[in-house]
């Protein structure tokens, strides 16, 4: 009779199997349960690992984002810095004129272009709307005779 209920019962080796360990019975994960409202509890403290899970997550991202963006910003003040150095090799004779030391004039001036930079950029923006828009009035006009 035992082997009629062993076959027809397809958790009998794993029964066994955990019998011979000590354990009285299945570990919860194993058995399936019946119970409603144990499975609503089981969903509901899953979904709230999953909640917490989620929320670290967009923290770490957050944080590489800002670590990213510091280092991007890093890289631009050094990139800057090498090119103001590029720009001005030789202000040893300006910087003695102000009482200051070469390598001090050297990085004012590079400080004073950077800090020009957006006045720059306009002014060659103006030039060059004024190029095209001199050019669009050349191209405009062929039909109109010219004033001589």
């Amino acid at each position: 009779m035992s082997t009629n209920d062993s076959k027809n019962d397809p958790m009998s080796l794993a029964r066994k199997m955990w019998g011979s360990m000590g354990f009285s019975s299945l570990p919860d994960m194993m058995t399936p349960t019946f119970d409603a409202d144990e499975i609503d509890k089981k969903v509901k403290d899953l979904k709230a690992v999953e909640s917490w899970l989620k929320m670290n997550l967009s923290m770490l991202q957050m944080t590489i984002q800002g670590l990213e963006m510091q280092s991007l910003t890093l890289n631009a003040v050094r990139a800057m810095g090498q090119m103001t150095s590029n720009l001005t090799p030789g202000t040893t004779g300006a910087g003695s004129d102000q009482g200051l030391a070469p390598d001090a004039a050297g990085s004012g001036e590079g400080l004073r272009q950077a800090a020009l930079w957006p006045w720059t950029m306009m002014q060659q923006m103006q030039e060059h709307m004024q190029k095209a828009a001199a050019l669009a009035k050349d191209s405009q006009s062929p039909d109109e005779p010219k004033a001589t």
